[in-house]
Formats: structure tokens, C-alpha cells, sequence
């Protein structure tokens, strides 16, 4: 099996030490940083069956924290909620139909919601 090499600038005379992932200066690598996600600012709130047997859960879009914070604030809601839930590509996921306890959950946070779908 052969391994593929990563190949890069590793040093520089003008900058110095640079990152093989991103290849900026040292000081300016991006690659360990979590950011948040870019959307139109507006978190939507909406219940979804599809593909799930029939049960129906609350998916939450659009918060923008970055990853650990996302994952952390879900573990919240899920609590206010009582009930389990995951994150799954930046989405929250709650079982059951929650929207009534999560909208005003959201909105104090200061974030723009918006009830979404049916």
C-alpha cells in the first residue's frame, strides 16, 4: 500500500517556519482553528419525518458558533428539552417536536429565529 507524501514548503527565508497544511507563516495557520459557520444570520427551527420511521424531530440551522461551542449549547437545549438529540454538519438535531420550548430558548441568546417548514 503505498502512502501518499505531503509535500510543501516547510521553511521559508523571509517568514520562517511555515505550516504544511495551509502553508502560512506559523504565527498565521489557520488550520487548528474552529470558525464559525457563514449564513444569512437567521437560525431556523423545523420538525422533520423524512427517514426516520415515522418519528419526527426538531432541527435547528443556522447557529453560528463554531463546532465545540455548537456541540456544547446542544447539550443544553437537549436538557431543557428532556430529551436526546446530536449534532450532525453544523445541524441540531432534538427528538421529538420541540419547537414550542426552543424558539424562546434561541431568541434569548439574541439570535434571529424563525420557525421553518410545517
Amino acid at each position: 500500500m503505498a502512502m501518499k507524501k505531503k509535500g510543501g514548503l516547510v521553511f521559508s527565508t523571509e517568514q520562517g517556519r511555515m505550516c504544511p497544511e495551509c502553508r502560512n507563516p506559523v504565527d498565521d495557520c489557520t488550520c487548528g482553528q474552529d470558525t464559525a459557520p457563514k449564513g444569512d444570520g437567521i437560525v431556523r427551527v423545523s420538525r422533520e419525518t423524512k427517514g426516520r420511521k415515522g418519528k419526527g424531530v426538531t432541527l435547528i440551522t443556522g447557529i453560528p458558533l463554531a463546532e465545540k461551542e455548537l456541540k456544547a449549547y446542544a447539550k443544553v437545549l437537549k436538557g431543557k428539552c428532556g430529551t436526546g438529540g446530536t449534532v450532525k454538519d453544523g445541524v441540531v438535531e432534538i427528538q421529538g417536536d420541540q419547537r414550542d420550548i426552543l424558539v424562546p430558548l434561541l431568541e434569548q441568546k439574541g439570535w434571529t429565529v424563525k420557525r421553518a417548514g410545517g
